[in-house]
Parts: structure tokens; C-alpha cells; sequence
């Protein structure tokens, strides 16, 4: 009768190693059941209605559909879904992106256990969860009407061209992109050219070196 009473959790992460340590932690709250985990978000939405989870804990990179893209589609579908990013992508280059989709909170996976708890819990009590430095970004904004202080260019990118971008930044060849992104070389080719024309960038050499100054500075590019 007790589990009934358990809040409802969802995993949804392509690093089955990873998955193990998120649900472990998450159920070291005694009032937490994590029923569910998925490598894939069409798994997500083919049995969303069925779980009827309370949290949705999403990372960023997926294969197929990715973190944000599935957030999107399961606010589309029910708006006051609960959903928190805990992803590897850097926060300063993300959060604002998965807050704007509809996440409640974004936590680097390798922060601390009782960070995580931390945002789990804000999240399910109704409040959003970002670091504290994002936070007082946000807040600058509201209170002085500017426009976002992580307006960016890249912002024109689509969610799937943003980590292509990050990645290329990071030094990856499109073959390491394709492979941790469960892509074809092929698909990756043509995010670059998007990227290029999108970003309106001359030459492979101009989106490299401007990929690379955006991870490290977070300048505009």
C-alpha cells in the first residue's frame, strides 16, 4: 500500500551505467520509485500515458530524438509535466534552451548527490531548479526588461545543430560526433553545412575556430 504513495519517477538516458546511478541515488529518498528508465525519448512518449510519472529526469544528448526536442513533445502533451535536465552539457550553454522548452531545472551530472536531490526536490515542490549563477542572470533580466542575458546567436540553431556546434567546439571530428550522437558521418555533414549557412560562416576553418572561441569563452559568435 506504502509504494502507492511513492512519488513516480522517470529516467531517460542513453548510458545504461549512468541510469544505475541516477535511480540509486534518487531512491536513497524513501518517498522516491524510479518505475521507469529509457535509453530512447520515443520510449518516453509511447508510454507516457500508461507511467504517469510525477519528475521526468532527462539528459541533453539522446539517440534519435534528443533531450530537449522530448521535453517539448511531452509538455506539448501534458503541460504540467515535471521534468528536469541532468546532463554532461555544459549549464551556461544550455539551461536557458531546456528552461525555454519547459524543464523546471538543469543539473550538470556531475555535481554532487544532494545537488541533485536538491533540484529534484524544488522541482517536484513546484519551483525551478539552475545554479545559482544562472539564476541571478534570469533574475537581471526580469527586473531590468533586457533581453536575455544569454541571447546568442547560436540561438537561431536548432536543439540537434546546438550540440553539433558544442561538440565541434570541444575539438570532436564528425566521426567521434556521429558516434556519440548514434548518427550517420553523413548526418553530421549535413548539420555542418546547416550550421555554416545558418551561422553564415565561410569555410570549415570559420566554424571550427568560432565553435572552439563559443565552449571556452561563451562569446558571441
Amino acid at each position: 500500500m506504502a509504494q502507492s504513495l511513492k512519488t513516480k519517477i522517470v529516467i531517460v538516458d542513453d548510458h545504461p551505467i549512468m541510469r544505475k546511478g541516477l535511480a540509486s541515488t534518487l531512491e536513497t529518498e524513501p518517498g522516491y520509485d524510479v518505475v521507469r528508465q529509457y535509453e530512447k525519448a520515443e520510449e518516453v512518449l509511447s508510454e507516457l500515458d500508461e507511467v504517469k510519472p510525477e519528475l521526468i529526469v532527462v539528459d541533453v544528448s539522446l539517440p534519435g530524438m534528443n533531450g530537449i526536442e522530448l521535453v517539448k513533445n511531452v509538455i506539448f502533451r501534458n503541460p504540467d509535466q515535471k521534468m528536469l535536465m541532468v546532463s554532461r552539457h555544459e549549464e551556461s550553454l544550455y539551461a536557458e534552451r531546456a528552461l525555454r522548452a519547459g524543464a523546471k531545472g538543469y543539473v550538470m551530472k556531475f555535481e554532487p548527490s544532494d545537488v541533485l536531490m536538491k533540484a529534484v526536490r524544488k522541482v517536484l515542490n513546484g519551483g525551478i531548479y539552475v545554479s545559482e549563477e544562472i539564476s541571478e542572470k534570469l533574475l537581471l533580466n526580469a527586473m531590468s526588461g533586457r533581453k536575455p542575458v544569454l541571447e546568442s546567436p547560436v540561438d537561431i540553431l536548432s536543439d540537434r545543430e546546438l550540440e553539433v556546434f558544442e561538440l565541434i567546439g570541444r575539438g570532436r571530428s564528425s566521426n567521434e560526433i556521429a558516434d556519440q550522437l548514434h548518427l550517420a558521418v553523413k548526418t553530421i555533414e549535413t548539420y555542418r553545412s546547416r550550421i555554416k549557412e545558418k551561422m553564415s560562416y565561410k569555410n570549415s576553418t570559420e566554424l571550427v575556430f568560432n565553435a572552439v572561441k563559443w565552449v571556452e569563452s561563451g562569446e558571441q559568435v
